[in-house]
């Protein structure tokens, strides 16, 4: 998922509940709305942003930081962000990745499916869009750390970065935005089956995909993206989670 223009979302909606429309009132989210220009943040279909309103959250990294036990119980926070605040300069976004990258090496770990509660596999578009139970953790499927947020990246919704640091991936980015809530310190490290973020009481659902360093989803680094449309680094992230036992079908 990415950045997006401000014009109505033609997306199904993903929860009755929610009114897109209503929603893309927003300036630009890692997919939220904002105005264009060549130096920001890319949101949901790509169009980047320029308005450094809201900033990412970064901290120094802290070696062992635990967080929270994993607990599926519910939680009464609404999703971080405000519908009416513009993400920040991609330039900040990548600046901030950059001075957290561990750049950790593959090693033979293996993983656990991050998305073990999800209820409704979605879409595949930038990543995997699904649909969990208010208050489920996003899990840690192995070490990792935080890298950043971009408090408002879709619709008022935030996006939260990570690195894997052990496995076969161990390195890469990943992310997941939009519905989230109670999501883990930037520049802290958790450990496998940790909960990265939990599934808000309200929104458009949650995108999980690969991210890049330089704060672009994969999919608009490699083959662009168009809302909707199932990119190959979509696919990839479908399949990677289907390896982890999460059945989340073709898409």
């Amino acid at each position: 998922m990415l950045p997006c223009d401000c014009v109505a979302d033609t997306r199904s909606p993903r929860r009755p509940i929610i009114n897109r429309a209503a929603l893309l009132i927003v300036a630009l989210g890692m997919a939220g709305c904002g105005a264009s220009s060549a130096g920001g943040v890319a949101n949901r279909n790509g169009t980047p942003s320029a308005s450094p309103h809201a900033r990412p959250q970064a901290v120094q990294p802290t070696a062992g930081e635990q967080a929270q036990a994993v607990d599926a119980s519910p939680t009464t926070t609404t999703p971080v962000g405000d519908p009416n605040a513009h993400a920040p300069p991609l330039s900040q976004v990548k600046a901030l990745l950059q001075q957290e990258l561990v750049a950790a090496p593959p090693t033979s770990a293996g993983y656990i499916n991050p998305l073990h509660y999800v209820t409704v596999w979605e879409r595949t578009d930038q990543g995997v869009d699904a649909n969990m139970p208010v208050g489920a953790p996003i899990l840690a499927p192995c070490r990792i750390k935080i890298l950043a947020i971009i408090p408002n990246w879709y619709a008022g919704q935030p996006l939260i970065y990570w690195e894997l640091l052990e496995g076969p991936d161990a390195g890469k980015i990943q992310f997941v935005a939009e519905e989230i809530t109670d999501l883990a310190t930037p520049g802290s490290y958790l450990q496998q089956g940790q909960p990265i973020a939990r599934y808000a009481p309200s929104g458009t659902g949650i995108e999980f995909g690969w991210s890049t360093t330089n704060g672009v989803t994969l999919a608009m680094a490699t083959t662009g993206y168009e809302e909707g449309i199932p990119t190959p680094a979509g696919k990839s992230i479908r399949a990677w989670l289907n390896s982890l036992g999460a059945n989340a079908g073709n898409g």
